[in-house]
Protein backbone atom coordinates (compact mmCIF):
# COMPACT_ATOMS: atom_id res chain seq x y z
CA UNK A 1 0.00 0.00 0.00
CA UNK A 2 1.70 3.18 -1.13
CA UNK A 3 1.12 6.80 0.52
CA UNK A 4 -1.38 7.61 -1.94
CA UNK A 5 -3.64 4.79 -1.16
CA UNK A 6 -4.11 5.67 2.40
CA UNK A 7 -4.42 9.70 1.40
CA UNK A 8 -7.33 8.44 -1.08
CA UNK A 9 -8.93 6.15 1.81
CA UNK A 10 -8.58 9.07 4.16
CA UNK A 11 -10.48 11.46 2.26
CA UNK A 12 -12.82 8.95 1.97
CA UNK A 13 -13.67 7.86 5.25
CA UNK A 14 -13.65 11.48 6.12
CA UNK A 15 -16.49 12.29 2.99
CA UNK A 16 -18.38 9.27 4.27
CA UNK A 17 -18.26 10.64 7.81
CA UNK A 18 -18.81 14.29 6.77
CA UNK A 19 -22.37 12.86 5.24
CA UNK A 20 -23.62 13.09 8.70
CA UNK A 21 -21.16 15.36 10.51
CA UNK A 22 -21.31 18.49 10.06
CA UNK A 23 -18.99 21.48 10.84
CA UNK A 24 -16.16 19.01 12.40
CA UNK A 25 -13.33 18.53 9.36
CA UNK A 26 -10.39 19.35 11.48
CA UNK A 27 -11.06 17.48 14.56
CA UNK A 28 -12.32 14.78 12.49
CA UNK A 29 -8.53 14.41 10.63
CA UNK A 30 -7.21 14.51 13.43
CA UNK A 31 -8.98 11.99 15.25
CA UNK A 32 -8.42 9.88 12.49
CA UNK A 33 -4.97 10.16 12.60
CA UNK A 34 -4.78 9.41 15.73
CA UNK A 35 -6.38 6.19 15.27
CA UNK A 36 -3.83 5.18 12.20
CA UNK A 37 -1.34 6.19 14.45
CA UNK A 38 -2.65 3.32 17.00
CA UNK A 39 -3.85 6.17 19.65
CA UNK A 40 -6.73 7.11 21.54
CA UNK A 41 -9.02 10.25 21.65
CA UNK A 42 -10.72 12.53 24.48
CA UNK A 43 -13.51 14.82 23.21
CA UNK A 44 -13.49 17.55 25.70
CA UNK A 45 -16.65 19.84 25.17
CA UNK A 46 -20.39 20.65 26.12
CA UNK A 47 -23.18 18.10 25.36
CA UNK A 48 -25.41 18.04 22.26
CA UNK A 49 -22.20 19.38 19.85
CA UNK A 50 -22.25 15.88 18.12
CA UNK A 51 -18.73 14.13 19.90
CA UNK A 52 -21.41 10.56 20.26
CA UNK A 53 -21.91 10.81 16.70
CA UNK A 54 -18.62 11.39 15.03
CA UNK A 55 -17.60 8.34 17.05
CA UNK A 56 -19.90 6.00 16.04
CA UNK A 57 -19.65 7.72 12.40
CA UNK A 58 -16.13 7.31 12.13
CA UNK A 59 -16.40 3.56 13.80
CA UNK A 60 -18.90 2.68 10.74
CA UNK A 61 -16.70 4.16 8.59
CA UNK A 62 -13.61 2.60 9.45
CA UNK A 63 -15.53 -0.81 9.51
CA UNK A 64 -15.05 -1.10 12.99
CA UNK A 65 -16.98 -3.33 15.88
CA UNK A 66 -18.23 -0.58 18.06
CA UNK A 67 -19.66 -0.72 21.68
CA UNK A 68 -21.16 2.92 23.70
CA UNK A 69 -20.26 2.83 27.41
CA UNK A 70 -22.18 5.11 29.04
CA UNK A 71 -20.39 6.02 32.25
CA UNK A 72 -22.22 6.38 35.48
CA UNK A 73 -20.95 6.63 39.33
CA UNK A 74 -22.74 3.26 39.87
CA UNK A 75 -20.36 1.58 36.98
CA UNK A 76 -17.89 -1.63 38.11
CA UNK A 77 -14.83 -2.54 36.41
CA UNK A 78 -16.59 -5.60 35.34
CA UNK A 79 -19.17 -3.74 33.66
CA UNK A 80 -16.37 -2.54 31.10
CA UNK A 81 -14.38 -5.48 31.21
CA UNK A 82 -16.04 -8.39 31.82
CA UNK A 83 -16.50 -10.85 34.39
CA UNK A 84 -16.51 -14.50 35.51
CA UNK A 85 -20.22 -15.99 35.74
CA UNK A 86 -21.53 -19.25 36.63
CA UNK A 87 -22.74 -21.25 34.12
CA UNK A 88 -25.23 -24.29 35.11
CA UNK A 89 -24.94 -26.39 32.12
CA UNK A 90 -20.87 -27.28 33.09
CA UNK A 91 -20.75 -26.55 36.72
CA UNK A 92 -17.82 -23.80 35.72
CA UNK A 93 -17.14 -20.24 36.16
CA UNK A 94 -16.76 -19.02 32.24
CA UNK A 95 -15.49 -15.35 31.55
CA UNK A 96 -17.84 -13.84 29.44
CA UNK A 97 -16.30 -10.28 27.70
CA UNK A 98 -17.24 -6.96 28.50
CA UNK A 99 -17.85 -3.74 25.85
CA UNK A 100 -14.14 -3.41 26.22
CA UNK A 101 -13.80 -6.03 23.68
CA UNK A 102 -14.70 -4.02 20.57
CA UNK A 103 -12.74 -2.60 17.57
CA UNK A 104 -13.89 1.04 18.88
CA UNK A 105 -14.81 1.80 22.44
CA UNK A 106 -16.92 5.14 23.32
CA UNK A 107 -16.41 5.64 26.47
CA UNK A 108 -19.34 8.70 26.75
CA UNK A 109 -19.01 11.26 29.98
CA UNK A 110 -15.83 8.49 30.94
CA UNK A 111 -15.00 11.31 34.30
CA UNK A 112 -18.41 10.00 35.64
CA UNK A 113 -17.24 7.33 36.61
CA UNK A 114 -15.25 6.36 39.33
CA UNK A 115 -11.21 6.12 39.53
CA UNK A 116 -11.39 2.16 39.86
CA UNK A 117 -13.28 1.88 36.77
CA UNK A 118 -11.32 4.50 35.29
CA UNK A 119 -8.54 2.19 35.97
CA UNK A 120 -9.97 -0.94 33.98
CA UNK A 121 -9.92 1.23 31.24
CA UNK A 122 -6.26 2.30 31.87
CA UNK A 123 -4.99 -1.30 31.58
CA UNK A 124 -7.00 -1.54 28.37
CA UNK A 125 -5.62 1.41 26.69
CA UNK A 126 -1.73 1.19 27.48
CA UNK A 127 -0.95 -2.76 27.07
CA UNK A 128 -3.99 -3.66 24.29
CA UNK A 129 -5.47 -6.32 27.39
CA UNK A 130 -7.75 -6.52 30.53
CA UNK A 131 -7.38 -8.50 33.96
CA UNK A 132 -9.81 -10.26 35.27
CA UNK A 133 -9.40 -12.30 38.58
CA UNK A 134 -5.77 -12.76 37.94
CA UNK A 135 -6.22 -13.98 33.92
CA UNK A 136 -5.42 -11.59 30.87
CA UNK A 137 -7.12 -11.51 28.08
CA UNK A 138 -5.51 -9.76 25.02
CA UNK A 139 -7.45 -7.29 23.10
CA UNK A 140 -7.32 -8.03 19.27
CA UNK A 141 -6.14 -5.14 17.01
CA UNK A 142 -7.26 -2.62 16.47
CA UNK A 143 -8.58 -1.43 19.57
CA UNK A 144 -9.13 2.21 19.83
CA UNK A 145 -11.19 4.28 22.52
CA UNK A 146 -13.15 7.41 21.67
CA UNK A 147 -13.48 8.94 25.52
CA UNK A 148 -15.73 12.38 26.16
CA UNK A 149 -16.16 14.62 29.09
CA UNK A 150 -17.96 17.27 29.48
CA UNK A 151 -15.33 20.02 31.14
CA UNK A 152 -17.89 22.84 32.54
CA UNK A 153 -20.49 20.39 34.86
CA UNK A 154 -18.19 18.88 37.58
CA UNK A 155 -21.03 18.00 40.35
CA UNK A 156 -20.87 14.16 40.35
CA UNK A 157 -17.37 13.81 38.48
CA UNK A 158 -14.23 12.22 38.65
CA UNK A 159 -11.29 14.08 37.60
CA UNK A 160 -9.28 12.24 35.24
CA UNK A 161 -5.32 11.54 36.92
CA UNK A 162 -2.46 12.56 35.10
CA UNK A 163 -1.98 9.08 33.88
CA UNK A 164 -5.01 8.46 32.43
CA UNK A 165 -4.86 11.38 30.53
CA UNK A 166 -1.50 10.52 29.31
CA UNK A 167 -2.72 7.46 27.44
CA UNK A 168 -4.72 9.62 25.68
CA UNK A 169 -2.53 10.47 22.24
CA UNK A 170 -5.02 14.03 22.02
CA UNK A 171 -7.17 16.04 23.37
CA UNK A 172 -9.99 17.52 21.31
CA UNK A 173 -12.38 20.09 21.72
CA UNK A 174 -15.24 21.24 18.84
CA UNK A 175 -16.92 24.18 19.77
CA UNK A 176 -20.13 25.68 18.26
CA UNK A 177 -20.78 25.77 14.67
CA UNK A 178 -21.29 28.93 12.99
CA UNK A 179 -24.85 29.33 12.11
CA UNK A 180 -24.71 28.03 8.45
CA UNK A 181 -23.16 24.90 10.26
CA UNK A 182 -26.17 24.76 12.21
CA UNK A 183 -28.73 25.27 9.68
CA UNK A 184 -27.13 22.24 7.80
CA UNK A 185 -27.73 20.10 10.81
CA UNK A 186 -31.30 21.15 10.84
CA UNK A 187 -31.70 20.75 7.04
CA UNK A 188 -29.93 16.89 7.16
CA UNK A 189 -32.32 15.94 9.65
CA UNK A 190 -35.23 16.99 7.56
CA UNK A 191 -33.93 15.07 4.44
CA UNK A 192 -33.25 12.12 6.47
CA UNK A 193 -37.08 12.19 7.99
CA UNK A 194 -36.18 10.11 10.95
CA UNK A 195 -33.87 10.28 13.70
CA UNK A 196 -31.04 7.59 12.92
CA UNK A 197 -28.44 8.46 10.65
CA UNK A 198 -26.12 5.44 8.50
CA UNK A 199 -22.78 5.69 7.26
CA UNK A 200 -21.79 2.92 4.79
CA UNK A 201 -18.30 1.16 5.73
CA UNK A 202 -15.41 2.55 3.81
CA UNK A 203 -12.39 0.19 5.13
CA UNK A 204 -13.10 -3.87 4.97
CA UNK A 205 -12.23 -5.91 7.61
CA UNK A 206 -7.92 -5.91 7.96
CA UNK A 207 -7.79 -2.90 5.68
CA UNK A 208 -7.48 -0.44 9.16
CA UNK A 209 -4.28 -2.81 10.15
CA UNK A 210 -2.85 -2.48 7.13
CA UNK A 211 -3.23 1.36 6.72
CA UNK A 212 -1.49 1.43 9.94
CA UNK A 213 1.40 -0.42 9.00
CA UNK A 214 2.14 1.37 6.18
CA UNK A 215 1.90 4.78 8.40
CA UNK A 216 4.97 3.31 10.01
CA UNK A 217 6.64 3.99 7.13
CA UNK A 218 6.39 7.29 6.95
CA UNK A 219 10.03 8.60 7.11
CA UNK A 220 10.85 11.14 10.00
CA UNK A 221 14.01 12.84 10.11
CA UNK A 222 16.09 12.99 12.67
CA UNK A 223 16.02 17.00 13.59
CA UNK A 224 12.07 16.38 13.49
CA UNK A 225 12.39 13.87 16.12
CA UNK A 226 14.66 16.24 17.77
CA UNK A 227 12.48 19.01 17.39
CA UNK A 228 9.29 16.83 19.04
CA UNK A 229 11.31 16.49 21.76
CA UNK A 230 12.80 20.15 22.35
CA UNK A 231 8.88 21.15 22.58
CA UNK A 232 7.84 18.61 24.89
CA UNK A 233 11.29 19.69 27.13
CA UNK A 234 10.25 23.21 27.05
CA UNK A 235 6.83 22.29 28.76
CA UNK A 236 8.73 21.41 31.77
CA UNK A 237 10.70 24.37 32.28
CA UNK A 238 7.48 26.91 31.27
CA UNK A 239 6.03 28.97 33.64
CA UNK A 240 3.02 28.46 35.56
CA UNK A 241 4.11 24.77 34.77
CA UNK A 242 4.82 22.00 37.68
CA UNK A 243 4.82 19.11 35.59
CA UNK A 244 5.14 18.74 31.65
CA UNK A 245 4.69 16.11 29.26
CA UNK A 246 6.35 13.10 29.53
CA UNK A 247 8.50 11.42 26.93
CA UNK A 248 5.12 10.03 25.49
CA UNK A 249 4.20 13.30 24.54
CA UNK A 250 7.18 13.59 22.23
CA UNK A 251 6.01 10.48 20.91
CA UNK A 252 2.44 11.00 20.59
CA UNK A 253 3.77 14.22 18.20
CA UNK A 254 6.24 11.83 16.03
CA UNK A 255 3.70 9.45 15.68
CA UNK A 256 0.88 11.74 15.02
CA UNK A 257 2.76 13.80 12.74
CA UNK A 258 3.41 11.06 10.69
CA UNK A 259 0.05 9.72 10.23
CA UNK A 260 -1.12 13.37 9.11
CA UNK A 261 1.50 13.33 6.52
CA UNK A 262 0.09 9.62 5.11
CA UNK A 263 -3.41 11.16 5.31
CA UNK A 264 -1.31 14.15 3.00
CA UNK A 265 0.29 11.80 0.87
CA UNK A 266 3.47 12.32 1.56
CA UNK A 267 6.46 10.41 2.70
CA UNK A 268 8.36 12.45 4.98
CA UNK A 269 7.32 14.04 8.26
CA UNK A 270 7.01 17.99 8.09
CA UNK A 271 7.36 20.34 11.14
CA UNK A 272 4.26 21.79 10.14
CA UNK A 273 2.44 18.74 10.90
CA UNK A 274 4.41 18.84 14.38
CA UNK A 275 2.86 22.64 14.90
CA UNK A 276 -0.04 21.64 13.88
CA UNK A 277 -0.75 18.62 16.28
CA UNK A 278 1.52 21.00 19.19
CA UNK A 279 -1.77 22.06 21.44
CA UNK A 280 -4.00 18.45 21.01
CA UNK A 281 -1.10 16.17 22.08
CA UNK A 282 0.40 18.87 24.83
CA UNK A 283 -2.11 20.12 26.53
CA UNK A 284 -3.39 18.08 28.48
CA UNK A 285 -0.15 16.78 29.89
CA UNK A 286 0.50 19.64 31.64
CA UNK A 287 -0.22 20.05 35.29
CA UNK A 288 -0.39 23.79 36.37
CA UNK A 289 0.97 25.32 39.18
CA UNK A 290 -1.97 26.09 41.69
CA UNK A 291 -1.30 29.90 41.24
CA UNK A 292 -1.64 29.25 37.58
CA UNK A 293 -4.07 27.26 37.79
CA UNK A 294 -6.26 30.27 41.11
CA UNK A 295 -5.29 32.55 38.17
CA UNK A 296 -7.30 30.46 35.20
CA UNK A 297 -3.84 29.98 32.99
CA UNK A 298 -4.84 27.96 29.63
CA UNK A 299 -2.97 25.39 28.65
CA UNK A 300 -3.46 25.34 24.85
CA UNK A 301 -2.35 29.19 25.20
CA UNK A 302 0.60 27.93 26.56
CA UNK A 303 1.44 25.47 24.21
CA UNK A 304 0.80 27.94 21.53
CA UNK A 305 3.48 30.25 22.80
CA UNK A 306 5.80 27.25 23.54
CA UNK A 307 5.63 26.68 19.77
CA UNK A 308 6.35 30.17 18.35
CA UNK A 309 9.71 30.09 20.89
CA UNK A 310 10.66 26.72 20.29
CA UNK A 311 13.32 27.03 17.23
CA UNK A 312 12.52 24.64 14.20
CA UNK A 313 15.93 22.95 13.50
CA UNK A 314 17.79 24.97 10.17
CA UNK A 315 17.78 21.68 8.55
CA UNK A 316 13.81 21.35 8.62
CA UNK A 317 12.91 24.68 8.18
CA UNK A 318 12.96 24.46 4.70
CA UNK A 319 10.74 22.22 2.75
CA UNK A 320 12.47 18.80 1.64
CA UNK A 321 12.23 18.43 -2.18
Amino acid sequence: MNFEDIADAGRQIRAAVATVVVGMDDPLEIALATILAGGHVLFEDVPGLGKTLAARSLAAALGLSFRRLQCTPDMLPGDVTGSYVYAPETGDFVFRPGPIFTGLLLADEINRTTPKTQSAMLEAMAERQVTVEGNSFALEPPFHVIATANPIEYEGTYALPEAQLDRFMVRLSVGYLDQHGETEILLGRLRRQQEGTHVDPVLAPGDLVALQQAVEQIHVDPDVAAYCVALAAATRTAQHVSVGASPRGSQSLMLLGRALAALDGRDYVRPDDIKRVAVPVLAHRLTLTPQAWAQGVDPSALITSLVATVAVPPSIAAPRV
